[in-house]
């Protein structure tokens, strides 16, 4: 910034592109008070159109230009843009294909006999036989090979400000029906180039230059460095192409062609596997109703989850988010689908026997069964549709490929992108997406692909992200509530979601309360009841095996909390749920020993069935603690010690230490004296 006020600095009457390109930095770092952005973008489009070909060079002022197109895009006029479009055109298609003079600083030892400059050279060391671009190579460069390069630096930045809106030709919409036909080919080629108006003629030299960067990485480069130049320019010309495809749909077919020969070759290079992700971006704002972002994923989850998790928030809307959801789910599943489809292949038919790749007659014999095809395209669907019942043959069809190592990786990405998933979509879901989405989480609990270690992490995702779509519409539980039976009635359920199940047991015992809902019934109440003390009966008398493992104890204990919130509230159901409580909290009349893993697990179960126990012999202290109001929030209600609620905490304290005699290994004497005493709410 200046130091005083009447101190500034004015471009109106500098020359040189170098000195203009200094002050026009710092003019446009302190933003726009006296309108500096205009006065120097008309400076430096009259040097531009002023500049003859012995004068100073324009180098300098093309990131000036890109600085101004971002900061205020208004301030150039029509003629402006198609002028620096035309000279765009020369410098990215016309640059010269000899390579530079080097600069000498003359002497004695100089001498006009030096060596020619020789032709540039592709990264792989063979000369060039096509155009200049910036994977060019040489020793030295001409001043319109380097303008050449700063013209594809700004060239994605140029084309966005030039035709934000596509082609404004009256048949634009006659030719965007045209995509993927032979027409769109013939449209885009027949008329002669110097006939098209600038932005046109701009749009078909940066296909050409784009074109050209796609077949020149596909050059092994000698130094690393080019190496890296070769990722970067492919990068970008991937995304130059989807700002043309997006503006003129002619370019389309030959587009889609060529990025997806490009695909398919970078998918057997791990070293530039990065590269893929803009494919996809464009693949998904071309090919909507394409599955291949998913095949993408799939067979490349380890490097790309990250840019996937990035790429999320617009993958996902409201219409979308089902087919988001079951494509998450499965992808473990479609990474050994590919993996079968490749033993498959032609090359794989020709290995011998003794390939380590083909062990697995049996799943390569059934997949020639034409079921299978069907099986593969249901889950290949470019949106959801069915039910996973078509999952389960598909599932046992594709159990020995569960261990490969590419499928593990996958699967070990699936919970970071479900997180990435849910954050995105709880920024907007409506209460009958969340009806879905919940529905979903039920059903397809048990309906994922068996590979070690994803069943287990995927539950805890979805159980703690079940939670969190019951706390932005608490009304769920009430509307879902045939579905929740359903859900908790299954033995088996219990055994293999256990963390699902805690979430679910949870929710019930949360939200069934007309403080949440009014829709709530008794009715409702005492079948959940129902429902759940005989899952709790069941997981605590059942004796663990291989086929039936033991319950976790968390479980347990969920189990009985929410049994207690519900006789609160129906206070009929209080005798049962006692009466269960004190034969869990006592050694001789627990659980089966063999239904928790040790004596550990087995004294917490019995310590929260005492402390339910106590609280249940006050029902108003029980009702007021297990199903507080939502005034409960509110800070007065912890810090004010004369509220209802630390006097309640206080009466509970009281009565939870005097019932800790009931324990085993502890002395009972003061018992009753200890509950008849305790202080009663007002």
């Amino acid at each position: 910034m200046s130091p005083r006020d009447d101190l500034s600095l004015s471009c109106d009457h500098i020359q040189s592109t170098r000195q203009l390109s200094l002050v026009a930095s710092v003019l446009l770092a302190q933003g726009d008070p006296k309108g500096e952005v205009r006065s120097v973008g008309q400076r430096v489009f009259r040097i531009l159109e002023s500049r003859q070909p012995e004068g100073p060079s324009p180098r300098h002022l093309l990131p000036v230009v890109s600085k101004i197109t971002h900061l205020a895009p208004h301030t150039l006029h029509e003629d402006q843009t198609n002028q620096l479009s035309k000279r765009l055109v020369d410098w990215l298609r016309y640059a010269s294909v000899q390579q530079g003079v080097a600069h000498t600083s003359g002497g004695f030892f100089s001498t006009p006999r030096a060596r020619q400059p020789g032709p540039v050279t592709e990264v792989d060391g063979a000369v060039a036989t096509d155009f200049f671009t910036v994977l060019s190579t040489g020793q030295h460069f001409t001043e319109d090979q380097w303008l050449n390069v700063q013209a594809f630096s700004m060239l994605r930045a140029w084309l966005l400000h030039s035709d934000p809106e596509g082609p404004s030709t009256p048949d634009a919409d006659d030719r965007s029906e045209l995509e993927g036909s032979t027409l769109s080919v013939l449209s885009a080629g027949s008329t002669a180039g110097h006939l098209l108006p600038p932005r046109e003629r701009l749009r078909e030299k940066a296909f050409e230059y784009c074109q050209r960067l796609v077949e020149q990485s596909t050059r092994r480069a000698l130094r690393k460095g080019d190496s890296d130049l070769q990722k970067a320019c492919l990068v970008e010309a991937v995304l130059v192409l989807d700002v043309i495809c997006r503006q003129d749909p002619s370019f389309l077919y030959r587009t889609l062609s060529c990025l997806k020969a490009l695909h398919a070759r970078l998918c057997g290079d791990p070293a530039r596997v990065r590269t893929l992700l803009p494919i996809a971006q464009f693949f998904l704002n071309h090919e909507p109703g394409a599955g291949g972002r998913w095949g993408l994923l799939a067979w490349n989850s380890p490097p790309l989850t990250a840019e996937f998790v990035a790429l999320l928030p617009s993958l996902v809307d409201a219409d979308t988010a089902v087919e988001v959801l079951h494509a998450l789910l499965d992808l473990p599943c479609l990474t050994a689908a590919l993996d079968l489809q490749l033993r498959l292949s032609p090359a794989t038919s020709e290995r011998p026997l003794w390939d380590p790749s083909l062990k697995i007659p049996s799943c390569l014999e059934a997949s020639r069964d034409p079921q299978f095809q069907g099986l593969l395209q249901y889950l290949l669907r470019a949106t959801a549709s069915g039910t996973t019942e078509r999952l389960g043959p598909l599932h046992r069809l594709l159990q020995p490929l569960a261990s490969c190592a590419r499928v593990v990786q996958c699967a070990q990405a699936v919970p970071t992108l479900l997180e990435a998933f849910f954050s995105a979509v709880t920024q907007f879901a409506d209460g009958a997406l969340t009806k879905q989405l919940a529905l979903l989480l039920l059903e397809r609990s048990d309906s994922l692909f068996q590979v070690p270690q994803y069943e287990a992490h995927v539950h805890r995702v979805l159980s703690s992200r079940f939670l969190a779509l019951c706390a932005l519409h608490p009304s769920l539980v009430v509307e879902l509530a045939k579905e929740l039976l359903e859900f908790v009635g299954s033995v088996s359920g219990v055994q293999g979601r256990g963390a699902m199940l805690a979430s679910v047991v949870w929710a019930v015992g949360e939200y069934l309360s007309v403080s949440w809902d009014r829709r709530r019934t008794v009715e409702q109440i005492n079948r959940f009841f129902e429902a759940l003390e005989a899952v709790l009966f069941e997981v605590t008398q059942s004796r663990p095996s291989a086929a039936l493992p033991r319950c976790p104890p968390q479980v347990v204990t969920v189990l009985m909390t929410t049994l207690t919130k519900l006789a609160s509230r129906s206070q009929d159901l209080i005798p049962r749920v006692s009466l269960f409580l004190s034969k869990m909290r006592t050694p001789a009349q627990s659980p089966a020993p063999s239904s928790t893993s040790c004596e550990e697990d087995a004294g917490a179960v019995r310590t929260r069935a005492a402390e339910l126990l106590t609280l249940l012999k006050m029902p108003s202290v029980a009702q007021f603690v297990l199903t507080p109001s939502t005034e409960v929030s509110e800070p007065r209600y912890h810090r004010d010690a004369n509220t209802a609620l630390p006097l309640a905490l206080r009466t509970v304290s009281r009565l939870v230490e005097k019932e800790t005699g009931l324990l085993p290994g502890r002395r009972d004497r003061d018992e009753e004296p200890g509950v008849r005493a305790g202080p009663r709410l007002p």
